[in-house]
C-alpha cells in the first residue's frame, strides 16, 4: 500500500483545553452532593428503599370490624373498631357499634365480674358517642342497650332498678330522635320486656319488624320476647332467622338450645350446643359456655359420666374461671359425688390454690410436676347467680360431716351469708334450715 510521504502513519496530537467539559463535571459533583444530603436527611426517598404501605382509614378498619362480628370474632370486631377510632375520635356511629359489639361480647363471658367489666366499657362507648353527637338516635339505643342488660340484680346489685329506668329513658329519645330507628324500637321493647311491660314489648318489637327485618338484633328481641311468654318454639324460629343473618354469633345457637330444652328436645338441644362449641374452635375463641350448657343438659337427663366429662372440657379452656368449677361441682353433687362436690365448689365460692385447681381438673391428686402456679383462683361473691353453689356446697359438706371432722363449721358459715341476702326466697331457705338441721345434731359444733 502507497502512502504519501508527507503524512506519517502515527503523530502526536496537540492537547486541547476544554474548560466547559470542567465546569459541567463540577456542576454534577455538585448537584451530587445535595442529592446525597437530601437521602440523608428523608428529603428524598431511595429508589432501592421498599415501597411504603398505604396508611389505613377509618373507614377501612370499620369495615373490618363489620367483618369480623359477622365472623363471630367478637375480640377482633372490638379491635378494629378501637383501632378507627383512634384516626375517627369524634365518630358517633363508630363509638355506637362499638358499643353494641361489646354488650354482646359479654354473652361469651360467663362470671359476674367479667360481664361487668365488659358492660360498663359499652356504656362508656355509647357517652362517647353521645358525646360526639347528642342528637345521633344509634348512639342512644346503644347506650339503652348496654344499660338494660347491666340493670341485671347480679351485675348491678341494688341500683338495678335505676339502670333500668335509666336505660328506658336513653331508649325514648333515640326514639324521639328517629322514629324509624329499628334499633331503638327493638331494645325499647327488650326493656319493657325486662320490665313485664309485655304487651308494650309485643307492639315495639312488631313496629321495628316493621322498620327493617334484616337485623338480627330485632329477631333476637323478638325471640327474647317469645321466650319471656312461654312461647318456645316461636322463640326458637326467631333465633334461627337471627342466625341466618349473623351465622357465626354462638349465644344465639346457645338460645336455640335452651329453648330445646325447656321443650324437653335435649338431642336438639345438644345438637345446637355443639354448633356453638364448633364455631368456637374454628375462631380460635376459648369460650368454655357451649360445654357447660352441653354438661348441665346431660345432667338433666341423668348422664352425669359425660356431663362431667364435658364440664372438664370447659376447664380446659378456661382453667381459672370459678364459674366453671361451679358448675362441675353441681353435676358432681346431683350425682352424688360429695367428696368431688366439695372440691369444686370450694373453688367456685371460697377459691383454691394451685394444688387444688389441679387435682379438681385432674380427678385426683396431682404431683408436683403437673402443677401450674398460675392457676390460682379467687371464689365469686356470694349473688343472685352465685348463690347456687354457696347452698349446695353447704349441702355438700353437711351430708358429709361426721363427729370427727369439722365440715359444719364451714357449712354453718355458708348457710348464715345466704340467709342474710335471700332470706325472702323460700326455696333458698328451706335448703339453708335443712343444711342448719343436719348440722345441729352433732354436738362438736360451736
Amino acid at each position: 500500500m502507497n502512502r504519501p510521504l508527507s503524512r506519517p502513519l502515527f503523530h502526536k496530537q496537540r492537547a486541547r483545553s476544554e474548560p466547559y467539559r470542567v465546569l459541567v463535571l463540577l456542576l454534577l459533583l455538585v448537584a451530587g452532593l445535595f442529592v446525597l444530603r437530601a437521602v440523608d436527611q428523608d428529603q428524598i426517598r431511595s429508589p432501592f428503599d421498599p415501597t411504603p404501605v398505604p396508611t389505613r382509614t377509618g373507614f377501612s378498619w370499620a369495615t373490618e370490624a363489620q367483618t369480623q362480628f359477622q365472623a363471630g370474632n367478637l375480640v377482633m370486631a372490638i379491635n378494629a373498631y378501637q383501632s378507627a377510632l383512634e384516626l375517627e375520635p369524634n365518630n358517633a356511629e363508630m363509638w355506637a357499634e362499638l358499643s353494641r359489639i361489646q354488650s354482646y361480647r359479654s354473652t361469651q363471658l360467663t362470671t359476674d365480674a367479667e360481664k361487668r367489666e365488659q358492660l360498663l366499657a359499652a356504656i362508656e362507648s355509647a357517652d362517647r358517642a353521645i358525646a360526639a353527637d347528642d342528637f345521633n338516635s344509634n348512639a342512644h339505643a346503644a347506650r339503652a342497650f348496654a344499660l338494660d342488660w347491666f340493670s341485671n340484680p347480679n351485675l348491678s346489685g341494688a341500683d338495678s332498678e335505676r339502670y333500668l329506668t335509666e336505660a328506658e329513658q336513653e331508649a325514648v329519645r333515640a326514639i324521639q330522635l328517629d322514629n324509624r330507628n329499628a334499633l331503638a324500637l327493638a331494645y325499647y321493647a327488650e326493656i319493657l320486656n325486662d320490665q313485664m311491660k309485655w304487651t308494650q314489648a309485643s307492639q315495639y318489637i312488631v313496629q321495628a319488624l316493621e322498620r327493617d327485618s334484616t337485623l338480627m338484633d330485632v329477631h333476637r328481641v323478638n325471640a327474647g320476647i317469645q321466650e319471656t311468654l312461654a312461647n318456645y318454639g316461636e322463640a326458637i324460629n326467631e333465633y334461627k332467622r337471627a342466625t341466618e343473618i349473623t351465622p357465626n354469633l354462638t349465644f344465639l345457637y346457645l338460645n336455640i338450645g335452651v329453648n330445646y330444652r325447656q321443650l324437653q328436645q335435649y338431642e336438639r338441644a345438644l345438637e345446637y350446643f355443639a354448633k356453638a362449641a364448633n364455631i368456637n374452635e374454628q375462631l380460635g375463641v376459648n369460650d368454655p359456655t357451649p360445654y357447660i350448657a352441653i354438661g348441665k343438659t346431660y345432667s338433666q337427663v341423668g348422664e352425669f359420666f359425660i356431663a362431667a366429662r364435658n364440664v372438664r372440657k370447659a376447664l380446659q379452656l378456661n382453667p381459672t374461671n370459678p364459674d366453671v368449677y361451679g358448675s362441675l361441682g353441681i353435676i358432681y353433687f346431683k350425682s352424688r359425688n360429695y367428696e368431688g362436690a366439695i372440691e369444686a365448689l370450694k373453688c367456685a365460692v371460697r377459691g383454691c390454690d394451685a394444688q387444688e385447681t389441679c387435682n379438681v381438673r385432674m380427678g385426683s391428686v396431682c404431683e408436683e410436676s403437673e402443677v401450674d402456679p398460675q392457676f390460682t383462683i379467687e371464689g365469686m361473691p356470694l349473688s343472685g347467680s352465685t348463690v347456687v353453689y354457696y347452698y349446695t356446697y353447704g349441702s355438700a359438706l353437711a351430708g358429709m360431716a361426721r363427729p370427727y371432722n369439722d365440715y359444719c363449721v364451714e357449712a354453718r358459715a355458708l348457710m348464715n351469708e345466704v340467709r342474710a341476702q335471700f332470706s325472702g326466697e323460700p326455696v333458698v331457705m328451706q335448703i339453708v334450715e335443712e343444711n342448719e338441721a343436719v348440722c345441729d345434731q352433732f354436738v362438736t359444733y360451736p
